[in-house]
């Protein structure tokens, strides 16, 4: 799977999750991908927990993640 078809697993709904985005339409966000990884669950741990979900879809999630990283506004030293 290519890049752009992992970023179109990625779902922005103003009327779900408060418009955060979202994996294929689903209420898993991103962000609650990002959590479980960083809590340590191993993408297989969160396949097994979540069925409906799909090795591709964590994939994205990452994906999404950092390119939304790579855009962020810097700021400088505080108080340069």
């Amino acid at each position: 799977m290519n890049n752009l078809q992992l970023l179109e697993r990625i779902t922005l709904e103003p009327d779900k999750r408060g418009g955060h985005p979202c994996i294929r339409g689903m209420r898993i966000t991103v962000g609650d991908i990002l959590e479980w990884l960083s809590f340590g669950m191993s993408e297989d741990q969160i396949l097994e927990d979540y069925p409906y979900l799909e090795a591709d879809d964590i994939k994205a999630a990452l994906m999404y993640a950092a390119i939304k990283e790579k855009h962020t506004i810097s700021f400088g030293r505080m108080g340069a």
